[in-house]
């Protein structure tokens, strides 16, 4: 009989076994860093813009020269040619001078401000008239009025999305430290098992959880080590629990948690590092094991797809995010429920749900039962203090 402990208990045991953990860092280049989360902060080394610019096509002037103008008393100044985007501003203007500038272009030496072309005219013997007055640094973005050296644009721990991707563009960064993605080794376990490949003969199925879980974890910014089907041998799950351990952060073997004859999990690592415990107040996912075995920790999984997945979720994926893990998180939504939902008194449960117009309609089915995920949108957990909930009662649904 299991000695089963409390799914808040579980978490706290799992979390404490990675205290003070890390992956470590890498550097990611720019075309590969979305989702990608920053292991230190990010501090500019350059003005941005780098020069003063203009804003508009129009006339660099010295803003002093232009007070005053009227569309019937328009300053005049001395036109001392152009400046095009993309050209270094060669040439100072003085008091009473103006230059043709293009939006984009760098601000010459003496001006402070553009006139827009719409209110200029130009043909009067190189002569500009401008019509309407400006007031110092109008129409011109000045060097630095988005970043200056030494400011933090982007804070340590930031994941990465496209929305930042421009600001480091700018400072002409191209690799970004990050932190490194947790490996994880997924071993599936069972005389039972063949390939998703294979046609299952009469006692076999496909190994559906190594693909289940792999992707779980792919999704939830994990790199995964397949790691394959284990027959039933204390020798060979021993073994490959060695190279997991070489190779990986985190182990998860699917099947063999139960606590019959062929339980070899936890005997394994009892023997190869600490058993923290066998056994929680959940269901599905009773029969979860967890431990450090060979130095690395080690989750033992229900076969049952269904309660592997939930183990996971609930047990897994809060590890993983402390170890560095950009977790996709859950997105929760409030409904009523559509009927009567019994639980037993003592355990978390968790029921899986359909949602339509706002009401939640349970989705009942074995933890072995496949179809169970895919045909339902999210699921309900009912607290272990809980005996049930009723029809129309407000809930929480965590989304898929």
């Amino acid at each position: 009989m299991l000695n089963v402990i409390s799914t808040g208990e579980a978490i706290e045991e799992v979390l404490n076994c990675v205290q003070g953990a890390s992956t470590g860092t890498e550097f990611v280049s720019l075309s590969a860093c979305l989702g990608r989360k920053i292991a230190k902060d990010i501090i500019s080394g350059e003005f941005i813009p780098p020069f003063s610019r203009s804003t508009v096509d129009g006339f660099a002037v010295s803003a002093s020269d232009t007070y005053g103008s009227s569309e019937s008393i328009p300053a005049m100044l001395t036109l001392k040619g152009e400046i095009l985007m993309g050209e270094k501003a060669e040439e100072k203007i003085k008091k009473g001078e103006c230059i043709r500038i293009s939006t984009g272009g760098m601000l010459p030496a003496g001006a402070d401000s553009v006139v827009m072309l719409e209110h200029t005219q130009t043909d009067f013997d190189g002569l500009c008239l401008v019509f309407k007055a400006v007031g110092p640094f109008e129409n011109v973005t000045k060097k630095g009025d988005d970043i200056v050296p030494g400011r933090m644009v982007i804070k340590k721990g930031t994941v990465l999305s496209s929305k930042h991707i421009g600001i480091l563009a700018s400072l002409g960064i191209t690799e970004i430290e990050c932190t490194k993605r947790p490996v994880v080794a997924v071993i599936s376990t069972g005389d039972e098992l063949v390939e998703i490949t294979e046609k299952p003969a009469d006692g076999k199925i496909r190994n559906i959880n190594s693909a289940m879980l792999s992707a779980l974890l792919l999704e939830n910014g994990c790199d995964v080590v397949d790691s394959g089907i284990i027959r039933d041998s204390k020798a060979e799950l021993e073994k490959a629990l060695k190279i997991a351990a070489d190779e990986s952060d985190v182990i998860l073997i699917s099947g063999g948690s139960s606590a019959g004859a062929r339980d070899l999990t936890a005997e394994i690592i009892n023997e190869n590092g600490s058993l923290l415990f066998h056994g929680i107040s959940m269901k599905p996912g009773k029969p979860t094991i967890f431990g450090s075995c060979f130095g690395k920790p080690v989750f033992g999984l229900p076969g049952h797809p269904t309660a592997a997945y939930f183990v996971s979720v609930r047990m897994v994926l809060p590890l993983l995010t402390k170890l560095g893990a950009v977790a996709k998180g859950t997105k929760k939504e409030t409904a009523v429920l559509s009927c009567n939902l019994p639980s037993n008194h003592g355990r978390e449960e968790i029921v899986c749900v359909e949602l339509e117009n706002g009401k939640a309609t349970p989705v009942f089915g074995k933890s072995g039962i496949v179809s169970l995920l895919s045909e339902s949108d999210g699921y309900v957990i009912i607290d272990r203090n809980c005996e049930g909930l009723k029809t129309n009662e407000e809930v929480t649904v965590n989304l898929f």
